[in-house]
């Protein structure tokens, strides 16, 4: 067995102990899939992750570090909240970034750009920062067809009259997004995850004004990957990224805006989105370290 630095890291939290937490192993170096996989089972987080070097080919590209994604049940090419927290955890840890102000990842997706807003004051060990990655090109986009839309339609148990619009934004997870009504049908469904399936489905709808102005959000996201072993995940950045480049891209999402995600399972999540002057959405939040220690592997 070999020791490990270990961080536990709450991403997109808008309190304390209020957002999605990942699980990061630093220098993972020499550890075997099977004890990756065995480890992601044994936090049951919705990901822990796995700091590595940058292969030859990601230095090449100006990549920081390499990092794995795993659930308790397979591994991701790339996932939101991972990155951030992964980020924060690596920087924590002395990183130091080969572009200032810019942590480039390398990951199953390609390259990955992390950018440091809000870095922690050196004097405060664990201290949050502000983090945003840039909306990586999805690996699956377009119309949903029938059959698909019907069964995600039936398992969420709303009327196909409450779906605005539908749309594969699969940057990794596998996500199918849907635009439903408003938040408040959002915030009501209680889905059959038995009928979902393999289906990796997110949901978001708009809040209206005065609810908006009360909660800090316009929009109110909810996540369901039963086939990653995860029934409804807390806070995800991956999701919120594929809705920032499909609905931003259409118009209907503004240039920025907040996104309000984790009420029903019990968390306050908030996620920023905004879009530079090149047209690229970043999708950030607060991230902050919260266990700090070793892992024996």
């Amino acid at each position: 067995m070999t020791s490990h630095a270990f961080s536990q890291v709450d991403v997109f939290a808008h309190g304390p102990l209020s957002g999605n937490p990942v699980a990061v192993v630093h220098d993972a170096t020499g550890l075997d899939d099977a004890v990756l996989a065995d480890l992601a089972r044994w936090t049951n987080l919705s990901e822990t992750t796995f700091l590595l070097p940058a292969t030859d080919a990601g230095r090449a590209q100006g990549a920081d570090y390499r990092l794995r994604i795993l659930t308790p049940s397979e591994e991701l090419p790339f996932a939101g909240h991972p990155t951030l927290g992964s980020a924060h955890a690596w920087l924590e840890a002395g990183g130091v970034p080969a572009r200032p102000g810019v942590v480039v990842q390398e990951c199953g997706l390609g390259l990955v750009e992390v950018r440091v807003e809000e870095p922690a004051p050196a004097a405060v060990p664990g201290a949050g920062r502000s983090l945003a990655f840039r909306a990586p090109d999805l690996l699956r986009s377009g119309p949903v067809d029938d059959a698909t839309l019907a069964r995600a339609v039936a398992a969420l148990r709303v009327g196909p009259d409450q779906v605005l619009r539908a749309e594969w934004i699969d940057n990794g997870p596998g996500w199918l997004g849907l635009q439903l009504v408003d938040a408040a049908t959002v915030l009501a469904l209680q889905p059959d995850v038995v009928a979902l399936g393999d289906l990796a489905l997110g949901v978001i709808g708009e809040h209206d004004p005065s609810q908006a102005e009360r909660i800090g959000a316009g929009w109110e996201v909810r996540a369901f990957c039963p086939g990653l072993s995860v029934t409804e995940d807390p806070v995800t950045g991956s999701l919120n990224a594929g809705f920032a480049r499909w609905l931003g891209g259409e118009g209907v999402l503004p240039a920025a805006y907040v996104v309000r995600q984790g009420t029903t399972t019990g968390h306050d999540g908030r996620v920023r989105v905004s879009t530079d002057a090149q047209g690229a959405r970043w999708v950030g939040g607060l991230a902050r370290t919260v266990v700090a220690g070793c892992v024996e592997l």
